[in-house]
């Protein structure tokens, strides 16, 4: 059982590169070169089946329908992502073709088509990896996904050509699927929340996208992609994402494992392979100054770059069209490329924030119109994360506090945010650069709702290092999470699930009856006086309204000031 020995593999090696900070993703790839290696020593006979190829392929398309359920079609359509992804093609070809000419002694039109094989990124490795992170809808994540959708369109373009064929008539049904839009809405509205959920995602990626893509002459992958960005507005989208998370990591593995499984190189194919990661660096150069010309910051420039600094799957499938012989070399350079990519783009931000000085130096005087601003005015409050947490945490405060304040890295979620009445704006809190300009003169207390970890550590050290003295509160799933918080700067970093807890006991504390009676009978009032609903070690707990005391003080009705609040939150967390 070849599915058996697969997943024993995985797990283990998955596991062991784990253990040392690296993704998982690099010891899947690990155990289909050892897998490899064992079948060529001992003679047992470890290939990959159809059932593998097929969970690799239902992988991908599950990644890219999540990735188009993330994107915003506005954000793709700019000069920075057709510019730069026409530009680096162009240049690319112009400088690997005569190079792998002169290099390997091969035919023009063999040196032309391994150049356009390795102008490509990955998009399944940029996806994953920024997805990990959260940053898909980050300014630096839409620039990098947003230029891999077009070298997948010009791979298909490749393809097409190589293979002489070219879309049936039928494809251009495709550009009447928005008008399908309003149907796919209520069957996802229809959906639930359960299993049906789950059936659906996979009834439009693989079936409807999928299939139909390809009974039209297009790519399954393009129609997966296409039909998640069809329901990228849908106010459940997030959660459809959230529900094929798991189904579409196990599939992810099957194509991680098949690179590396389907055999060792000879040495030509090694020669090939240490010639093209010697010169991977100069891609994510070129991507960097490219888009550096395009008006973006050194940071933003730089996680783009990184996180398209490897070679493409897509280019193992040109391979196979145009050049099959060279199919064995070319895997082993995306391979190689991974093992590369994956574990630097998993520090991506802690080597910009050591390199910040020398990199900012090639900023243009303009930048981007999406990049943050540097000032925040009299803002007493500051949230940076405005998702569900910091968004509920804006709402619950918006009435003490006019000076309050929203970041948000993703711009149509500010904007929608603008538009629901809310004071948030875009800014990346990891970016080096918003550090080294911010203005914030009136801040007393800071919110870090952030999504990823890398991102509140930098936040709090930032904070520090710029002198602020203020309260810096922050949220997390884990323990250990929570301490280097608090080692990086932070005040108090709380554990999420446990404050949903607080959260609703306090909102029993609210329901108390102003009256108290039976079990809830204060056994001290003898008197017959009425008594306060919410005793002082109940208000110091609720975290929400304090009706009567806090902090042992007799203050009047009402919520504390914010700062005392806070103060007094960390005090008494349960």
């Amino acid at each position: 059982m070849p599915e058996a020995i697969w997943i024993t593999f995985a797990f283990g090696l998955g596991l062991l590169v784990k253990l040392v900070g690296l993704p998982p993703l690099v010891g899947y790839l690990a155990a289909g070169f050892v897998l490899s290696g064992i079948a060529e020593a001992t003679g047992v006979v470890i290939e990959e089946t159809d059932v593998l190829q097929h969970i690799a392929h239902l992988g991908v398309l599950l990644l890219l329908f999540t990735v188009g359920l993330k994107l915003k079609l506005r954000s793709i359509v700019s000069p920075e992502v057709i510019g730069g992804s026409l530009l680096h093609f162009g240049i690319t070809c112009a400088v690997f073709t005569p190079g792998l000419y002169l290099l390997m002694d091969i035919e023009w039109s063999t040196a032309f088509m391994l150049a356009i094989a390795l102008s490509f990124s990955s998009t399944v490795l940029a996806a994953k990896v920024l997805e990990s992170k959260r940053e898909l809808r980050a300014f630096h994540g839409r620039v990098a996904i947003g230029i891999l959708i077009m070298q997948d369109l010009i791979a298909l373009v490749v393809m097409s050509l190589a293979a002489g064929k070219t879309p049936s008539e039928w494809a251009l049904i495709v550009f009447g699927l928005p008008l399908l839009r309003p149907l796919l809405f209520r069957l996802l509205d229809a959906s639930g929340h359960d299993e049906l959920l789950v059936l659906l995602g996979l009834l439009l990626a693989l079936v409807v996208g999928g299939l139909g893509f390809e009974a039209v002459g297009l790519s399954s992958e393009l129609g997966a992609l296409v039909f998640g960005a069809m329901l990228a507005n849908h106010p459940r989208s997030q959660e459809l994402s959230k529900s094929l998370w798991s189904v579409k990591e196990v599939f992810l593995v099957g194509f991680f494992l098949q690179i590396g499984i389907g055999g060792l190189p000879d040495g030509d194919a090694l020669l090939f392979a240490v010639i093209a990661g010697l010169v991977l660096p100069l891609k994510g150069i070129l991507f960097f100054f490219l888009l550096l010309a395009f008006r973006l910051r050194a940071r933003s420039g730089f996680l783009s770059a990184l996180a398209l600094t490897n070679y493409s799957e897509f280019g193992l499938i040109v391979a196979s069209v145009a050049l099959p012989e060279w199919l064995v070399p070319l895997a082993i350079s995306v391979s190689l490329s991974f093992l590369v990519s994956a574990p630097i783009n998993r520090f991506a931000h802690g080597l910009y924030e050591r390199y910040a000085q020398g990199l900012s130096r090639f900023e243009g005087s303009k930048h981007h119109p999406d990049e943050q601003p540097l000032s925040l005015g009299d803002t007493r409050v500051l949230i940076m994360g405005m998702g569900r947490t910091g968004t509920a945490a804006y709402d619950w405060l918006c009435d003490d506090q006019p000076k309050l304040m929203g970041l948000d890295s993703d711009p149509a979620k500010a904007l929608q945010h603008q538009k629901e009445g809310r004071n948030v704006v875009f800014a990346d809190a990891e970016d080096a650069s918003f550090w080294n300009g911010l203005h914030m003169p009136a801040v007393q207390s800071v919110i870090l709702a952030m999504g990823d970890i890398e991102g509140k550590l930098i936040a709090a050290r930032m904070l520090r290092k710029l002198g602020f003295k203020g309260f810096i509160v922050a949220h997390t799933m884990y323990e250990d999470e929570a301490k280097q918080i608090r080692e990086a700067g932070a005040d108090e970093a709380y554990l999420t699930m446990s404050e949903t807890g607080v959260a609703l006991a306090s909102h029993l504390i609210d329901k108390t009856p102003a009256k108290p009676s039976g079990q809830w009978a204060n056994p001290s009032n003898r008197s017959g006086q009425n008594s306060p609903s919410v005793t002082p070690v109940q208000a110091r707990r609720s975290g929400t309204r304090y009706r009567h005391h806090y902090a042992g003080a007799g203050k009047p009705a009402g919520r504390c000031p914010l700062s005392d609040r806070m103060m007094l939150r960390s005090r008494h967390l349960w």
